[in-house]
């Protein structure tokens, strides 16, 4: 596990501790996390043995890398949030992701689920995805500041709380994850540290 800072920015007003399992240098190169794109599973079409050897990749790593995460960062219980899929409508096959956190959460004390305190009510853009592409409906608006507070129901549970905000895939340049985090703080947090399963490098400078 590495970690690194997330910087403030116009999304984000303060610097935030941040953790990724592995660095995410371009899909099918060699030991990238490619399991990420296929829990996407953007199209609905993936079959089951598939996805299920996908969830077994997310579970292994998480296994691996949550309990480090709590005396990393000096602190006894923090709660569990997941940055949530673009649109409002998924199939379960395609929010594997977010249930793959929320099995492995309890299994550690000291892991509060909050799996479920943000949730997507306005659809936004998919941003790894092109604009206008075939049998795809990618509605909604690219980020833009205080995106996160417009299109989602924030749980009045992180108030006070020592939010752990999980996504699947961090890229310094889309600030969808910064801007989550800048939405936990607002609606009360007492501290948001981030983990990324994967971290892109491709943009980095």
């Amino acid at each position: 596990m590495q970690n690194f800072i997330i910087h403030q920015n116009n999304f984000l007003r303060q610097n935030i501790q941040a953790f990724c399992h592995a660095n995410y240098v371009g899909y099918r190169e060699p030991g990238n996390p490619d399991y990420i794109n296929t829990l996407k599973n953007t199209y609905n079409n993936l079959p089951n043995n598939i996805l299920n050897n996908a969830v077994r990749e997310l579970r292994a790593v998480l296994l691996e890398d949550l309990p480090q995460i709590l005396p990393a960062v000096k602190l006894s219980t923090l709660t569990i949030c997941v940055v949530p899929r673009a649109k409002t409508n998924y199939h379960p096959n395609q929010l594997l992701f977010k249930t793959t956190v929320g099995d492995v959460v309890k299994k550690f004390a000291g892991f509060v689920d909050g799996t479920d305190y943000i949730v997507r009510h306005t659809n936004t853009r998919t941003t790894h995805l092109p604009p206008n592409i075939p049998n795809y409906n990618n509605d909604g608006d690219l980020p833009y500041p205080g995106i996160t507070k417009d299109t989602c129901n924030i749980s009045n549970e992180v108030r006070d709380k020592n939010i752990l905000l999980i996504d699947d895939l961090y890229t310094r340049t889309v600030n969808i994850d910064e801007d989550a985090i800048q939405a936990l703080l607002n609606s009360g947090a007492q501290s948001v540290i981030f983990y990324a399963v994967g971290k892109t490098v491709h943009n980095e400078i």
